[in-house]
């Protein structure tokens, strides 16, 4: 299951209460006061980390909720901070106060993070309160409750190569044949459910991620078909390779299905067409696809690459 949006709800750990105490020996009998402080409850982190492609591992838990902080004890003894609690998500995840809609942070690369809770204060003990007019306080604090509330993250798949096309113009098939991606394949529209990411090795030292976009259709910017749901998925692309189906079995025009993409891309942001842009025309091995991809290319004005996936 691919989940790239989830909001779930978040509080740091409560701080530890102070304590009151006396310091009691059998040759002390008023000692002073030795109650210690409480540990600082635990924060809650949202971490990007290595190895997640998406945020189903959080849709089955909602609430999130970091430990308490230790009350203090006597002798002086403080109590133990309470852990963080870690969220890991993986990079491209942008994550907001679900209630004020700002962004708490955009956490683009490995390792980054951010505090979405912070955990109370440990309250003070009674030995905190010892002063030259008040030999022996009966007072202690008690801790701070932690912060909390609701967050949303949104998953923005990052990449650096953005397949986008027509459902069935090859785009799977072409991820499965650079890298190691194994996505479901298919002769039938919308096999591809969401965006598939494969690594590319371009000799020893040099790799690039390539992400297979799904469901573009006309209209896809006004929610037709899935491309509402992954367009934002292109946003982060640095190169788009806009696969055009030579030949399609609908005996739709290859030309106005380039056009069709173009346009949704633009609706969707205006930034997106200005982007770097390799046009292949996929399928040639079919009846006809020869001068179908002489047609694209002169209606492009550039050149056009071909495959026969």
């Amino acid at each position: 299951m691919f989940v790239d949006r989830v909001t779930i709800f978040v509080r740091g750990g409560d701080g530890g209460n102070g304590c009151v105490s006396f310091r009691r020996e059998k040759y002390v009998p008023r000692g002073g006061p030795n109650g210690g402080d409480g540990g600082d409850g635990g924060s809650v982190i949202v971490r990007a980390v290595e190895g997640l492609t998406n945020l189903a591992h959080l849709s089955y838990q909602r609430h999130w909720k970091a430990e308490r902080g230790e009350h203090g004890q006597g002798s002086d003894c403080t109590g133990r901070d309470a852990p963080d609690l870690m969220i890991e998500v993986p990079p491209g995840t942008i994550v907001r106060d679900r209630d004020r809609g700002h962004v708490l942070r955009d956490l683009k690369r490995v390792g980054e993070w951010v505090n979405v809770a912070r955990g109370g204060r440990g309250g003070h003990g009674n030995a905190y309160y010892k002063s030259s007019t008040n030999r022996a306080p009966r007072q202690a604090e008690k801790g701070l409750p932690g912060e909390e509330r609701w967050i949303h993250m949104e998953l923005k798949v990052i990449a650096d190569v953005g397949l986008v096309g027509l459902p069935n113009a090859g785009k799977s098939t072409l991820l499965s044949r650079i890298s190691r991606a194994h996505p479901e394949i298919a002769d039938y529209p919308f096999t591809t459910k969401y965006p598939n990411l494969g690594a590319v090795h371009a000799g020893t030292d040099r790799a690039f991620i390539v992400a297979d976009i799904p469901g573009l259709i006309e209209g896809a910017h006004q929610g037709h078909g899935l491309g509402h749901e992954f367009l934002r998925h292109v946003e982060r692309t640095r190169l788009l390779v806009h696969l055009v189906e030579a030949a399609p079995v609908d005996g739709s025009d290859p030309v106005a299905n380039y056009r069709t993409i173009r346009q949704e891309l633009e609706h969707y942001t205006p930034a997106l067409v200005q982007r770097p842009e390799v046009v292949v025309v996929t399928k040639m091995d079919l009846t006809g696809a020869t001068q179908a991809h002489a047609r694209i290319a002169e209606a492009l004005g550039h050149e056009v690459l071909t495959i026969s996936a």
